[in-house]
C-alpha cells in the first residue's frame, strides 16, 4: 500500500535515520539492563558513552529532517535531497561510531559533525533563497 502524500524522497531518509534511532536506543537499554543501571550512566563509562552517542543523535537529527521536509513540500530537486539525505545519514552514522567507541579515529567525530552541520545550514540557506527570493 502507497500512501500519497507529495513526499517521495524524504520518507526513506526518514526511515533509515529512525532505523539507526532504534538501534542506538537498543544498545542503550540493553546495556542498561546487563550492567544494572536504569537511571543515568552510574559511573560507566560504556553506558555514558552510549547515551551520548544516542543523546547526540536526537538533538540534532528531528531539525534537520524538518528542513528536509520543508524543502520537499517546497519543490526541491530530488538531487538536493538526496544530496542532503545522504550526507546526513552519513554523517550521523561516522559521528555515531566515533563516540561511542567502535571505531578510533577522531576523523569520523569530526568528519560526522560537519555531514550534519552541513546539510543544516544547506537546507536553511535554501529555504531562505527560496522564500525570500
Amino acid at each position: 500500500m502507497t500512501i500519497s502524500t507529495g513526499f517521495s524522497v524524504i520518507p526513506v531518509y526518514a526511515a533509515v535515520l529512525g532505523l539507526m534511532f532504534v538501534i542506538f536506543t537498543l544498545r542503550v537499554g540493553l546495556y542498561r539492563f546487563k550492567s544494572r543501571v536504569s537511571l543515568g550512566d552510574g559511573g560507566d563509562k560504556e553506558l555514558r558513552k552510549r547515551i551520548r552517542g544516542q543523546g547526540n543523535f536526537v538533538e540534532t537529527v528531528p531539525m534537520i529532517l524538518l528542513l528536509l521536509v520543508l524543502m520537499e513540500s517546497a519543490g526541491a530537486a530530488d538531487t538536493w535531497l538526496h544530496s542532503l539525505g545522504a550526507v546526513l545519514v552519513l554523517g550521523r552514522l561516522s559521528h555515531y561510531l566515533q563516540i561511542t567507541g567502535i571505531v578510533e579515529p577522531l576523523l569520523f567525530r569530526v568528519g560526522g559533525m560537519i555531514a550534519t552541520i552541513l546539510p543544516a545550514l544547506l537546507a536553511s540557506v535554501w529555504l531562505l533563497n527560496n522564500y525570500l527570493a
